[in-house]
């Protein structure tokens, strides 16, 4: 039960977080909701603490040290608790409120458990995007100060200094500190990190979505007890974080051939009612066998639901929990809950935003920041979502809209400063897809018209992905007929149905518009990816609110029960899918629970691994090594990426992307060939020395990759320090003089 004490480890420190920012959270959130906020007391303190710890080592404040964040939670600990002194009347709870306390931490607790044993079945950081995901951990647990370097692309004589990481990164910060404040290892830390966001999910999902159904109840000064309230957010927040979308469909078809999906009514993929009554037959026409037998047989990919419309991605999270790349989307999922949280009690209580006019735009600044940050995509998306609400809100002067955005923008500008100082965005302008009338154009301000870039998604694709949703909208606004008309008048209308609008928005842009980046082929997938992925997150929160409308406000009919039948038949398609993915990437959840992410390479390359401990073990600081360059998705870069320390040059896609051409690893690819494969030494220190080289690695991936490898000359210009017990890896230390 190892797994299970590097769990309660981690947990303890989560929940000593949380309750220091308790007194905080329940200052801010306690008059307006009905669980006074207490779910949202981690997250608020692991944003303020990672911030804190960011901020004091960008101006070398302090270092980024366990001891300096424990300093730093040490004071925030004498803050709360002078903020407790001062607010005691909010901590007079009732048995309710205990109550409600204990379910959110019930249900926070037990996420995280559930989620650190599945993972722990296939633990290992291998794949995908883990490579860059944990090498950027452990770059920024290697920083003293930031910002951290870029581990794919060492100093050279234009940057003596090395370069610095140049993407948004603010989440692994919050990993890496996590990390060194419990003190677990980083291949552990990693996998528990990722349960963590799950638990925060699931916890802070049901918290936000059913305050928004409190909030609505109270509106329409109708009661609604707490067992609603609980059931609509477990609901809501079972379909953000495990919810998948009406692509399930095709489980009950002969499947399909994924580059040119086909409808799933088509001949050649849907079973005919021929081969059904076949099936049928040989279970004495039982519906539930013949329905069991063809799920059985299906070749149902659950990653098909995150690609399907060609050219494309379309993820949501609980694809990307399963995945289990440490990306921003996913580490941003509670950074994103909380500002929504913020908007909900900022835009809600008018009177609140008309007495402090300062905090609340600047807090939205703050967060605001932190999410781009974190996911550079989410900043302006939630910037323009309270810039709609703030346009919408009736009760707020014209001269009071203003202030609150200069301060908006303000503090948006200078919370993120310290990011932005270093950070240079990949995008290159906005495309307009399909534009080719105006191709001659070219460019017009930030807008491009590229020749060929046209792709539509056809509707009944559309539908498939998001057609659960809109039947949930359709729910709300049959439900707007009969509801009071004195509810359009309240601030929840303007939440609920711009946050609506705002979900269908985001949907729409993309069949429109798409930021422009390096991929060709697929110019508009992150743009429906990033933008898709926060549509359905919002969708999520307010389904509880719009089922419970429906369902107290709409007359029993024909047309209501047959709304009924259709939503319980899109139900069971949407929240089928973690039934699939999960067996699929984990098995079948049977074996010993392991969460060491680096316990594969024993498997592969044994060597690499005793290399890697040795470096984690006896090197301090970052300085430069010299393993294998190799493409994205392939082990190469294995050293640097477990051990946080820079190499000349890693994936080239990957910095191609980030630093905006392929130049700055091609142009260094033939000095590493050179170096490798080179017989004279000289010429070999000579190259070495231009990318400020300390350690060479030797092992297989190296021989395999340059064929002519001469080994012999680094031991005439450095020295041997480790070699495997297999003897197939050995470290060279490079002499400076």
């Amino acid at each position: 039960m190892e797994w299970l004490a590097f769990a309660l480890k981690w947990y303890f420190f989560i929940l000593i977080i949380g309750i220091t920012f308790l007194p905080l959270t329940l200052k801010i959130f306690s008059n307006f909701f009905w669980d006074k906020g207490y779910a949202l007391s981690k997250v608020i303190g692991i944003i303020i603490l990672s911030y804190s710890a960011y901020v004091t080592g960008f101006f070398k404040v302090l270092s980024f040290s366990r001891t300096n964040i424990f300093i730093l939670l040490s004071a925030f600990i004498a803050i709360n608790y002078f903020i407790y002194r001062k607010e005691k009347h909010r901590f007079r709870l009732s048995k309710k409120d205990i109550y409600i306390f204990l379910l959110e931490e019930f249900l926070f607790f037990s996420s995280f458990i559930i989620w650190t044993a599945i993972r722990g079945q296939e633990p290992s950081i291998r794949s995908l995007e883990k490579f860059m995901d944990f090498g950027f951990i452990n770059s920024i647990l290697r920083s003293k100060y930031f910002p951290p370097l870029d581990i794919w692309l060492s100093s050279d004589p234009i940057s003596p200094n090395g370069y610095f990481i140049n993407y948004y990164y603010f989440g692994h910060l919050t990993s890496a500190l996590l990390i060194k404040l419990s003190g677990i290892l980083p291949s552990i830390g990693y996998n528990l990190m990722l349960s963590t966001l799950f638990a925060l999910g699931i916890s802070l999902g049901f918290s936000l979505s059913s305050n928004i159904v409190y909030i609505t109840a109270k509106a329409l000064n109708k009661k609604v007890s707490p067992k609603t309230l609980i059931i609509l957010g477990l609901f809501s927040t079972l379909l953000l974080n495990l919810g998948g979308n009406l692509h399930t469909i095709y489980i009950f078809t002969k499947g399909y051939n994924a580059e040119s999906p086909l409808p799933f009514w088509n001949k050649d993929v849907a079973y005919s009612l021929n081969e059904i009554f076949q099936i049928a037959k040989n279970f004495s026409f039982n519906p539930f066998s013949t329905i069991a037998y063809i799920i059985k047989n299906s070749n149902y990919w659950y990653p098909n639901a995150t690609r399907f419309i060609p050219f494309t991605i379309h993820e949501f999270p609980s694809y990307s929990y399963v995945v289990a790349d440490l990306h921003g989307h996913l580490l941003n999922i509670p950074y994103v809950l909380l500002t929504l949280a913020l908007i909900l009690l900022v835009f809600v209580n008018t009177k609140l935003l008309a007495k402090y006019k300062i905090l609340p735009p600047l807090a939205l600044g703050f967060l605001t920041a932190v999410l781009y940050m974190t996911n550079a995509f989410d900043g302006p998306i939630y910037f323009l979502f309270i810039l709609f609400l703030l346009f919408f809100t009736r009760k707020l002067k014209i001269k009071d809209k203003i202030i609150f955005l200069l301060l908006l923008t303000s503090g948006f500008f200078i919370f993120s400063f310290p990011f932005a100082s270093h950070f240079k965005p990949f995008v290159s302008g906005i495309g307009v897809n399909c534009g080719s009338y105006f191709t001659s154009l070219e460019k017009l301000g930030p807008f491009l018209f590229e020749k060929g870039n046209c792709q539509k998604s056809p509707f009944w694709m559309l539908f498939t992905l998001w057609g659960y949703f809109w039947l949930l909208f359709l729910l709300y606004l049959i439900s707007l007929k009969f509801l009071p008309k004195k509810f359009t008048s309240q601030p929840i209308f303007n939440i609920l149905s711009l946050g609506l609008l705002y979900a269908i928005f985001l949907i729409i842009i993309p069949e429109f518009f798409y930021v422009k980046d390096i991929y060709p082929a697929h110019f508009r997938a992150n743009t429906m990816f990033k933008l898709g992925y926060q549509s359905f997150i919002i969708s999520s929160l307010l389904s509880g609110t719009f089922l419970l409308l429906f369902k107290e406000y709409v007359p029993k009919n024909k047309i209501k029960l047959g709304l009924k039948v259709i939503f319980a038949f899109f139900s069971f398609l949407v929240f089928i899918y973690p039934f699939f993915s999960i067996p699929s990437y984990y098995g079948n959840l049977g074996k010993k629970p392991q969460l060491d992410g680096s316990l594969w390479l024993y498997s592969y390359y044994p060597e690499d691994k005793e290399v890697i401990d040795f470096l984690n073990k006896n090197v301090k600081g970052q300085p430069t090594i010299l393993e294998a360059q190799g493409d994205s998705y392939t082990d190469y870069e294995r050293i640097s990426v477990y051990t946080g320390l820079p190499t000349v040059a890693g994936w080239l896609v990957h910095e191609w992307l980030w630093r905006g051409s392929p130049q700055y690893v091609t142009s260094r690819i033939p000095d590493i060939i050179t170096i490798y494969e080179t017989t004279d030494p000289q010429t070999a220190l000579r190259l070495l020395k231009k990318y400020q080289v300390k350690y060479v690695i030797v092992s297989d991936l190296e021989r395999q990759k340059y064929k002519n490898l001469s080994e012999e000359k680094f031991n005439k210009i450095g020295r041997k320090i480790f070699e495997s017990s297999n003897k197939k890896a050995r470290i060279y230390e490079i002499r400076t003089n």
